[in-house]
Formats: C-alpha cells, structure tokens, sequence
C-alpha cells in the first residue's frame, strides 16, 4: 500500500467522525462571513481570519472591534481570555500527540474544541495509522470552518441580506456550549461560578466593559477552586 492509499484509508475513516463539526461549521462559518461583510469586512480579511486565527467564538467578538479602531493590547486581552481553556485542554492532549513526530505542530495549530474531542474519544479502525488519522479529522474539521467562513463572505457580497441580530449567533453558540457543559459536569460549581462573575461585574462596570473583568474574574476563580480542591485532597 503507498503512502497516498494509506493517507486515503485515514480520510475515509475520520470523514463520517467530522459530519457533526461539518454541520455545526457550516451554519456558523457562513453566519460569521455574512456577519464580517456587515461589518464592512471583504472576502480577503475573512479568509484570513479564519486560516489563521482559527478560533471562532473569539472571531465572531473581533468582527465589531475592526470598526472601534487600533487597540491591540485590549485584543490581546480579551483573546487571552476568551481562549484561556484551551491551556488546560492543550496539556490533557499532550500524552495523545507523542509520536506524532513532524504532525505535531500542525495538530497543536489546528485544535481547536470541536477537533479535541474528537481527538480524545474517536479511535482509528484496525489498519489506520493513528497519526494520520488524527491528521485527517484536524484538517477536515479546518477546512470546513475556513471554506464556510469564505462562503458567507461571498452570500453577504451577492444578497440583500437583512443582517440585524445575526449576531445573536455568538450568544446562542455560548448558550449551546454551557448548557451541555452544565448537564455533562458531574459538579456544576465552576458554571455557577462563571454566571455570577460575569453578573457582578455587569453590575460593576456596566455591559461596555464588562468582558474583560469578567473573564478575569472566572479565571482567577477557578484556578483558587482548584488550587484549594487538591489541597483538599491530598489532605485526604
């Protein structure tokens, strides 16, 4: 078997794995390139915050600061924070990416929290190399965010399209991802946690800058929690 063939087998073993990230990509790839082409926002500059920032909720939030003006350390900030837990899961993967030798760069580039968990829990079939399975769902579940993300750019530019509230998108995307987050956790603590920063700090600060205090907040939060939870249990 060449290394083409095998390269083959992988894809057709990780495709039918990525059909839910396919689905999940194209409905919010395509609402964010309408949401840049509203914005202002051409096919170039979508695409390239796609290809190369990859990270959508944080994309969908840096859509309305291209218009507030030059702010880079507050971009990096609110960046920082809103894609903070991908440090914790970026070290869960570290066991899994051994051995992946000259791939592992690429799949640190690539994780993103749709090809993580699928990273973790998709085994490879008998006869499929690991690597390159693992390989061929990153990069599928890429090419679905940047190819729909283009996509739109292109309905946005061809349509009248009435674009008020599209982006709600972001909102309901977070909603989605904390409702499963609540009813999949064992011990709700960390959600409840987050809620009540982010209301305090509504109510400190008001809903202009509100963002970055309460990411702040949440992060120190639960690096205490856990600090003093294994405390707790080495106690124990």
């Amino acid at each position: 078997m060449t290394r083409r063939d095998e390269w083959m087998r992988a894809a057709r073993a990780a495709f039918p794995h990525t059909l839910p990230v396919l689905t999940g990509f194209a409905f919010l790839g395509i609402a964010y390139g309408i949401l840049m082409r509203a914005q202002g926002q051409g096919l170039a500059l979508t695409a390239c915050m796609s290809a190369i920032v990859f990270a959508g909720s944080m994309q969908y939030l840096a859509a309305p600061l291209f218009a507030l003006g030059f702010a880079p350390l507050s971009a990096f900030l609110l960046t920082l924070m809103v894609n903070a837990r991908h440090l914790f899961y970026g070290i869960s993967m570290l066991d899994r990416l051994r051995g992946t030798g000259k791939w592992k760069n690429l799949l640190i580039f690539l994780m993103c929290d749709e090809t993580f968990s699928l990273l973790l829990n998709a085994q490879p079939p008998r006869g499929v190399d690991r690597t390159r399975f693992m390989v061929c769902i990153a990069v599928m579940d890429y090419l679905y965010w940047v190819l729909a993300s283009v996509a739109g750019s292109l309905l946005g530019a061809v349509l009248t399209l009435n674009v008020e509230g599209i982006d709600f998108v972001l909102t309901a995307l977070f909603l989605v991802i904390f409702l499963n987050q609540w009813h999949g956790c064992a011990g709700r603590w960390p959600a409840a946690a987050g809620v009540l920063c982010s209301l305090l700090c509504l109510a400190a600060v008001g809903a202009e800058q509100f963002m970055l205090p309460a990411m702040a907040a949440i992060l120190a939060t639960l690096l205490i929690w856990q600090a003093l939870r294994t405390r707790r249990e080495a106690a124990q």
